[in-house]
């Protein structure tokens, strides 16, 4: 079991559906024979909802150029459903080739026919199992702000937009399922974001909707890198109750969860 620190960055993941992730098999350029995979993991300025963004979750963008010093000196793989047994490309093996334009982060990746499951991903693509891109990535550099944001009432209320300015990226995938079809998911990209971003108030101000962020952000087993698959089970997170329902008990032992967050990000308490 690895324990959070401020300073500790966690790999994060966001997807990208089938089309606007505009995937497509294909030949090589010049003639050539072997089939070659193309797409997008990520796309520029195209806002999105991490879990819920008027209560406990945010808006989110990236900014472009996020992804310009990592290209230059890093070393990603293509996998599938971000399972590193199933390598499909590399950087440094001459299979994959990344850049950015204006759109976002393009994948040009190799296809070797013979990797079974490399066989299997193309035919996963041509049936429709294949829903989508994502990519796995550390935040090296971003910028939170304030956002207003309609609601369906055609009230005006603020949300925090947290913009993505640089990342160290460690694999692209093609996946099978949307990256927060759960609750649990939803919460873990959240807590990942606040602990990278280390400010106890926008923690606070979260768990008195989600108490459960705070058992996320004191702990997590996870490396950059290791291999997991999100649930699927149905998105329940709106059932919460309200901060107001929380017993005096609940309270009480959120209020000593927060103390000890404030200790172990080095932050004051207000």
């Amino acid at each position: 079991m690895r324990t959070l620190t401020r300073a500790t960055a966690l790999e994060e993941r966001r997807h990208l559906p089938l089309s606007t992730a505009e995937v497509a098999v294909r030949a090589g350029e010049d003639g050539a024979a072997a089939e070659r995979f193309y797409g997008y993991a990520a796309k520029f300025n195209s806002r999105t909802s991490i879990g819920n963004p008027l209560r406990w979750g945010f808006y989110e963008e990236v900014a472009p150029g996020t992804f310009t010093k990592t290209i230059s000196e890093g070393d990603a793989r293509m996998l599938i459903d971000h399972n590193t047994y199933y390598v499909v490309s590399r950087v440094s093996a001459g299979s994959l080739a990344l850049a950015q334009d204006a759109y976002g982060l393009p994948v040009d990746s190799a296809l070797d026919p013979a990797l079974s499951y490399v066989q299997d991903l193309k035919a996963n693509l041509r049936n429709g199992n294949i829903t989508g891109m994502s990519f796995g990535f550390q935040v090296v550099k971003d910028v939170w702000s304030l956002i207003d944001v309609e609601t369906t009432d055609g009230q005006t209320v603020q949300a925090e937009l947290r913009t993505i300015q640089e990342v160290k990226l460690f694999e692209v995938s093609a996946v099978t399922f949307p990256a927060y079809t759960d609750t649990e998911a939803s919460l873990r990209a959240v807590a990942t974001a606040l602990a990278h971003r280390g400010d106890l108030a926008a923690i606070e101000q979260r768990a008195q909707y989600r108490p459960e962020l705070l058992d996320m952000l004191t702990t997590d087993d996870r490396e950059p890198g290791e291999s997991t698959r999100e649930s699927t089970t149905e998105d329940t997170a709106d059932e919460a109750p309200e901060p107001a329902d929380a017993t005096r008990d609940e309270r009480a032992a959120r209020d000593l969860r927060m103390r000890a967050l404030a200790a172990r990000f080095s932050l004051p308490r207000k």
